[in-house]
């Protein structure tokens, strides 16, 4: 089982960012964390790396459901989102599975809500 969607897609990095984040948000996910890779590795290591951004992404209800149903599921949110240009104008959106993340924890209780969450951001992907 992968651990993650992804799809290639043509255009503009920061373009698509902005496109991911409005899908996201059309599937009641919201933007916590923007972790820009390439800067913080430019300013930590001097190292130059290609774009390279990680949103971690939330939707409220379901955080909710999972923390009531596993306190120590918090170390697991929010659903990480990556945007990716390793070549020029071809863009890698890929998001993590939460069934596949679930699968770590012992608890049935979230198999249910891991599976909602999946369907949401497999859409988030698929209809960028």
């Amino acid at each position: 089982m992968n651990y993650y969607f992804t799809k290639t897609i043509d255009g503009n990095f920061n373009d698509i960012i902005e496109r991911v984040t409005e899908s996201l948000k059309a599937e009641g996910f919201g933007v916590l964390t923007e972790i820009d890779i390439k800067a913080t590795l430019k300013k930590k290591l001097d190292a130059d790396f290609y774009n390279y951004k990680i949103l971690g992404a939330c939707d409220p209800t379901f955080a909710y459901k999972a923390l009531q149903t596993e306190d120590k599921i918090g170390a697991m949110l929010p659903c990480n989102v990556i945007i990716q240009e390793k070549e020029t104008g071809k863009i890698e959106v890929s998001a993590v599975d939460p069934v596949a993340s679930m699968q770590a924890i012992e608890n049935p209780g979230l198999k249910d809500i891991a599976e909602e969450v999946r369907e949401k951001l497999k859409r988030v992907i698929d209809l960028i």
